[in-house]
C-alpha cells in the first residue's frame, strides 16, 4: 500500500543525523532550480544564507577587533610613563581613552563569540527543516511522476493492442487483395487485366 506523506513523521527521522547544508550542496539546486522551487522552500534557503553571511561577518569582524585590541594594548603599554607634564597628561588621555576602547571591544568580542557558538545550531535547525520539506516535496514529485507512469503504460498497452489489431487487419486486406486480382488475372487473362490496370491508373 502506497504511504501518504503525510503519514510519515520527517521530522523524527532526520531528527539528530549529520545533514549536509543543503545550500552548499549542488545535487539540491539541481533537484530544486530556481525556476522551479516553492516559495517556501526559497524562504528558508534565504534565511540559511543570511545566517551564514552572518556567520563570516562576526569571524571577519572578531579578526580585525583581536588586531586593533592588540593595537590597543601596545600603545597602552607605551604609555604607561605619564606624570604632570604636559605630553604627560596626554599620554594619560590616550591611555584612558585606549582602556575604554579596550572594554568597549572586548564586550563586543565576547558578544560575537556567543553569536559564533549559537549561529551553527540556527543553521542545523533551519537546514533540519529545509531537508524535511525538500523530502516531502521529493516524495509527492515521486508519487504524482509514478501515477503518470503507470498511466502512460496502460496507454503504450493499449495502443500496442490497438497496433497489432491493424497490423492484422492490413495483413487480411493485402491478403483479400492479391486473391481478387488473382481471380480476375485467371478470368480476364493477363493482357486484359493490365489494360484494364493501365486506364485506371490514368484515370485516378
Amino acid at each position: 500500500m502506497k504511504k501518504n506523506t503525510k503519514d510519515i513523521n520527517f521530522q523524527k527521522m532526520f531528527q539528530g543525523k549529520k545533514i549536509p547544508i543543503l545550500t552548499l550542496d549542488e545535487r539540491w539546486h539541481q533537484l530544486f532550480p530556481d525556476y522551479d522551487k516553492p516559495a517556501y522552500i526559497k524562504q528558508l534557503e534565504n534565511k540559511i544564507n543570511e545566517l551564514m553571511r552572518k556567520q563570516g561577518k562576526i569571524i571577519n569582524d572578531l579578526k580585525d577587533m583581536k588586531v586593533l585590541k592588540k593595537q590597543l594594548m601596545s600603545e597602552i603599554i607605551t604609555h604607561m610613563d605619564v606624570n604632570d607634564s604636559k605630553a604627560g597628561k596626554q599620554k594619560a588621555k590616550k591611555l584612558d581613552r585606549n582602556q575604554k576602547l579596550i572594554k568597549e571591544l572586548s564586550e563586543k568580542m565576547k558578544k560575537a563569540e556567543d553569536d559564533l557558538v549559537e549561529i551553527p545550531y540556527i543553521i542545523k535547525e533551519v537546514n533540519e527543516q529545509l531537508i524535511i520539506e525538500s523530502a516531502k516535496l521529493c516524495y509527492q514529485r515521486l508519487n504524482r511522476n509514478n501515477q503518470h507512469i503507470i498511466e502512460i503504460a496502460k496507454w503504450v498497452s493499449n495502443i500496442r493492442e490497438e497496433l497489432k489489431e491493424k497490423i492484422l487487419e492490413k495483413q487480411d486486406m493485402e491478403l483479400k487483395n492479391t486473391e481478387i486480382y488473382s481471380y480476375m488475372h485467371d478470368l480476364l487473362g493477363p493482357e486484359l487485366l493490365q489494360e484494364l490496370d493501365d486506364n485506371i491508373k490514368a484515370n485516378s
